[in-house]
């Protein structure tokens, strides 16, 4: 086992710059585990990677990589790594601002891993591991969500959103969902108590929320008029078109005035992946697939997800 099948691109660009191809089989390094991967999820920050448009991160050496998370199979463990056994079944993600997981094999640190839930697919699984920790994390850690209080969703049917509205009902929030119109059945299936159409619904008409969570990254002026006393909104993107303005004003947000904006970029740990095992065998968060791809077809995959309206998420199968 020498090379296997991996997404690379060779020049920053649309989606028909992926292709299936081969490199090395990483080298399990100490303290490190060799996943065989089953699936791999697609997620926004790729397509930016992928376009360019974040060069100053991934820079200019190629062929590049593409995925962030994984679900699999252990296939070695280093002697000094304990409580992992080749052939158990787990999910997770590579580090922060790493790219690779659209490959037949990845090698992690234990603690970018745990075990996967027994109730799902590892298909299914794939769907889950960055939305979910990012759900979690913005939810509960972030913005301190409280049963009762009244949370509000933007991008409802998404990766992260449709993870966000599941876990806002398990936390015992009041649930209203932002997505298209095609999507609004979608979302209260989900289980939102509301879905409403966001190009028919302007943000100055919405009602006021103890707690907004916006996938989308603009307009977190008009978001922010939207909290009720105490708010909280958290982002989990910017303004890729106006980057500098859309950070500056999150920046400025946390000094001034009461409705802080919260923003985060992900990094979880072990924990995280674990409690989130535990939501999904309890049954308060499934997994939400769009449409599983071949590898070969990672650039059709690319390419649905910037089309916009995914319904979860656009999964990679690699075995």
């Amino acid at each position: 086992m020498n090379d296997m099948r991996a997404a690379l691109y060779d020049s920053y660009g649309p989606p028909e710059v992926l292709y299936e191809g081969r490199v090395p089989v990483p080298v399990r390094g100490p303290g490190e585990v060799l996943v065989r991967v089953h699936a791999a999820s697609v997620n926004g920050g790729e397509l930016y990677g992928r376009a360019g448009r974040v060069r100053l991160v991934t820079g200019r050496r190629f062929p590049q990589r593409t995925g962030i998370d994984f679900a699999g199979e252990v296939a070695e463990v280093d002697a000094g790594v304990t409580g992992l056994r080749a052939g158990d079944r787990v999910w997770g993600l590579l580090g922060r601002s790493t790219f690779g997981s659209a490959a037949e094999y990845v090698s992690v640190r234990p603690r970018r891993i745990a075990y996967a839930p027994g109730n799902v697919t590892l298909t299914e699984a794939a769907s889950l591991p960055a939305g979910g920790t990012t759900s979690l994390t913005a939810l509960r850690d972030k913005a301190a969500l409280r049963a009762g209080e009244r949370l509000l969703v933007r991008g409802a049917s998404g990766g992260v959103g449709s993870v966000a509205v599941q876990l806002g009902k398990a936390l015992g929030a009041h649930v209203t969902g932002l997505a298209s119109a095609k999507n609004l059945d979608f979302v209260r299936d989900l289980g939102a108590d509301e879905a409403l159409d966001h190009r028919a619904t302007p943000l100055a008409d919405l009602d006021r929320y103890d707690v907004i969570m916006d996938t989308v990254g603009t307009e977190h002026r008009a978001l922010r008029r939207r909290l009720a006393p105490g708010g909280r909104l958290v982002s989990i993107a910017f303004d890729i078109d106006h980057p500098a303005r859309s950070i500056g004003y999150v920046v400025g947000s946390a000094v001034h005035g009461r409705g802080r904006v919260r923003f985060f970029s992900g990094n979880p740990k072990h924990h995280l992946f674990a409690e989130l095992t535990a939501y999904v065998e309890r049954g308060d968060l499934r997994p939400v697939v769009d449409t599983v791809h071949p590898l070969s077809d990672i650039a059709t995959a690319h390419r649905a997800l910037e089309a916009g309206g995914v319904r979860g998420k656009h999964v990679i199968r690699l075995v």
